[in-house]
């Protein structure tokens, strides 16, 4: 048994503890806000998990793994996050061709969809669509509030909320109040402030969101569509349907931008004016924006992805990176639990 530290509560820090304790070690999750906080890169009414990651074979077969992940959690955690509408991504010709190739090999199902039969979206000139089936949309807050409950329930498992952290060093957190916690492995997922504490150098990105409330004669529709992406002026828009208490979603990566900090000056609405003018939704005069937010991720410096990184020898770090990262957070977990089994192995020998 090892003790594993968790250095906040968001997604992948509450993925990572709930397999952690499920392998019987000792959990400690040190969150500086509530758990769950409303603050968190995490919160958020959903997010789109995709199975189908075009000319991508390896990534598609672990999003297939991190899509069952999904599924064993909602059994467990007894909540029901998962709405299983499948995912479209608008691609040409020859895109689709190599996506329905990558769906072959990977050996997941896929099936073409012609613009049509999705009349609500705007799909860019020259493009049809390809089904993902096992897409789905997660409901954040739902799954966030559920994994706090049955980790406060697990007599291995001790939260933290109100908990701030100041530095990490091998083996050993340290608080905001001088303590510090001892562990055989950390993990810092404090969102995409983590490489504050710790980890390889970041870009930290600004991305706004438009919550919209359909027409009456249109809620119907929507209640049944999938997620839907690869789609606005330059493919880089995604959608995410209504449904299970959340609102239509749509985002964009044009409207993604560097910012020097998350406290930087706030200019959402500008960003959302921009975002509500990109050809994503048919009619979208007869949509009433209820909300509007901005999200912050970080990427990495060189290669403009995601991170994982082990920085010391018992500490990892894994910045926020935006939607992606929240679907493939059990896949993190794996990984993490990983190196916390060798730490097993070697107390053993």
């Amino acid at each position: 048994m090892a003790t594993v530290a968790v250095v906040g509560g968001g997604v992948t820090g509450l993925v990572t503890a709930i397999g952690s304790a499920q392998a019987g070690h000792r959990v400690r999750v040190l969150e500086r806000g509530p758990l769950p906080n409303p603050g968190s890169t995490s919160a958020d009414q959903h997010r789109v998990v995709r199975v189908l990651r075009p000319d991508d074979v390896d990534g598609t077969v672990r999003m297939a793994e991190a899509r069952r992940r999904w599924a064993e959690l909602e059994s467990l955690l007894r909540t029901e996050f998962v709405r299983p509408v499948g995912v479209v991504s608008a691609g040409t010709p020859g895109e689709l061709e190599r996506a329905f190739g990558t769906a072959r090999r990977a050996g997941v199902p896929a099936s073409a969809v012609a613009p049509g039969a999705l009349p609500a979206v705007l799909f860019p000139g020259g493009t049809s669509g390809i089904f993902d089936p096992g897409g789905a949309v997660l409901l954040a807050d739902r799954f966030l509030r559920a994994a706090v409950g049955w980790l406060a329930a697990h007599p291995s498992v001790t939260l933290r909320p109100g908990c701030a952290v100041t530095g990490i060093d091998d083996h050993r957190v340290v608080l905001a109040d001088g303590a510090a916690v001892d562990a055989d492995v950390v993990l810092v997922a404090g969102g995409p402030w983590t490489s504050e504490l710790a980890g390889p150098p970041v870009v930290l990105y600004r991305q706004t969101m438009v919550y919209l409330r359909p027409p009456p004669h249109l809620a119907g529709w929507w209640a049944s569509a999938p997620g839907v992406g690869r789609i606005g002026g330059d493919g880089r828009a995604w959608l995410v349907p209504p449904g299970g208490g959340a609102q239509l979603k749509i985002s964009s990566d044009a409207v993604c931008r560097p910012v020097p900090t998350t406290t930087a000056e706030r200019d959402g609405e500008a960003w959302a004016a921009r975002l509500l003018a990109e050809p994503i939704l048919a009619g979208v005069e007869g949509y009433a924006v209820v909300g509007v937010k901005d999200c912050h991720y970080a990427a990495d410096a060189v290669t403009g992805g995601p991170v994982l990184a082990r920085i010391r020898p018992s500490v990892w770090a894994r910045p926020a990176c935006g939607g992606s990262g929240f679907g493939a957070a059990p896949l993190v977990a794996r990984e993490f639990l990983g190196a916390v089994s060798q730490v097993d192995d070697k107390e053993c020998a």
